[in-house]
């Protein structure tokens, strides 16, 4: 199994979709880096593999070597050059900590608009001089289009998980792979859980050996009740199966305006906590919007903050332009629409990234589960 040059797989989970699972992986595998890890990400959404976009890849191919599949190179190691600008101070958390150590609650940790007024006053952090490689594979990789439809039943897509899994030849040196699923409990799911389990570097007397190669399962939800209920059957599959469940975030928990700076719960708040806390598994914490990476991965713009929790280049008025048609918080897009001639800033996804005001609180949680799978 070429999975043998990985050190530690974490699975990315969640029984509903649209609660971001692909963009938790790809800030957990860019935070990975430049915590100085050699990471891979295994997209094993099939019929909607969205990792190549968001690290800005749709246009490789996939190189077919002796034994199998070579990912595609994101960014191999190297050496960043200092940040342009000062980030905010980072938040640690262990990801086996209890509920009430979450990285950004407001008795431990700074909220999303605290991390804001941070880029400005803030002293600039030490910031990582050498970053890990990263290495992506996705079914997109092989599609003729953004647009294809992959109308495939079980059997095939059983086949096309395994073949993800057995004939990959990532690096020797990979450290983390993190796999992105699709929503549910189904085929995917099934032919992971099968075939991860059954590999010898993950048999023992007991699964949760902290020395098996498959560390876990990081749970993702959204704060309100309908997608908390889904999520839960997630955590009961985890455990059916025997996969070690290492906690669960709860996406999209606020809303931070870019106009006035006032910050909106505006799905809730507290439904991923209050399920950890009811299945006993660690709450790593709430993960706010911040339309500032929504930029980074569409236009590839570095993301830029002012000190009132505005981002740059957005006007104080709310209505979006003289006849209010034009949405804020999209630069790039007009009326829901992708711009073609979008220019983007220079340098690598992982470089710009350290300017996100979302990274210390990933870079927190990498670092917890770090501490946890060693």
């Amino acid at each position: 199994m070429s999975l043998g040059n990985v050190k530690h797989i974490v699975l990315v989970l969640s029984g509903k979709g649209g609660v971001g699972k692909s963009s938790i992986t790809t800030q957990l595998a860019l935070s990975l880096c430049l915590a100085g890890h050699s990471v891979g990400i295994l997209d094993v959404d099939l019929t909607g593999p969205s990792i190549p976009r968001l690290v800005g890849t749709e246009g490789a191919k996939v190189t077919q070597a002796p034994g199998g599949w070579l990912p595609v190179e994101v960014h191999p190691s190297q050496n960043l050059p200092p940040l342009p600008s000062p980030l905010p101070k980072s938040k640690s958390v262990s990801v086996g900590a209890s509920s009430s150590e979450s990285i950004d609650d407001t008795s431990n940790g700074a909220s999303y608009s605290e991390f804001q007024d941070q880029m400005s006053a803030a002293p600039h952090p030490p910031s990582p001089t050498s970053i890990g490689s990263l290495h992506i594979m996705s079914l997109g990789f092989l599609l003729p289009s953004r647009s294809s439809a992959v109308v495939w039943r079980g059997p095939k897509k059983t086949a096309m998980v395994r073949q993800f899994l057995t004939d990959v030849l990532w690096p020797p040196d990979t450290e983390y792979l993190l796999i992105d699923t699709p929503p549910g409990t189904s085929d995917e799911h099934i032919s992971l859980a099968e075939t991860l389990l059954s590999s010898p570097n993950n048999k023992s007397s007991s699964h949760a050996s902290s020395h098996q190669q498959l560390a876990g399962a990081l749970i993702v939800t959204t704060p309100q009740a309908v997608s908390v209920s889904d999520v839960r059957k997630e955590i009961n599959f985890c455990r059916k199966v025997g996969i070690d469940v290492l906690g669960v975030l709860e996406n999209l928990a606020g809303y931070v305006c870019e106009c006035c700076g006032v910050s909106t719960n505006v799905f809730g708040r507290g439904g991923g906590e209050v399920m950890s806390q009811e299945f006993e598994v660690p709450f790593l914490g709430r993960i706010p919007v911040d339309t500032q990476w929504g930029s980074l991965v569409e236009e590839g713009r570095r993301p830029r903050y002012d000190g009132a929790g505005r981002t740059e280049g957005n006007e104080d008025s709310g209505g979006g332009g003289k006849n209010g048609n034009k949405t804020e918080g999209t630069d790039g897009m007009e009326n829901g629409f992708e711009d073609e001639n979008r220019t983007s800033d220079p340098g690598l996804l992982v470089d710009k990234y350290r300017s996100c005001s979302l990274h210390p609180i990933f870079q927190g949680i990498a670092n917890g589960l770090a501490q946890q799978v060693r």
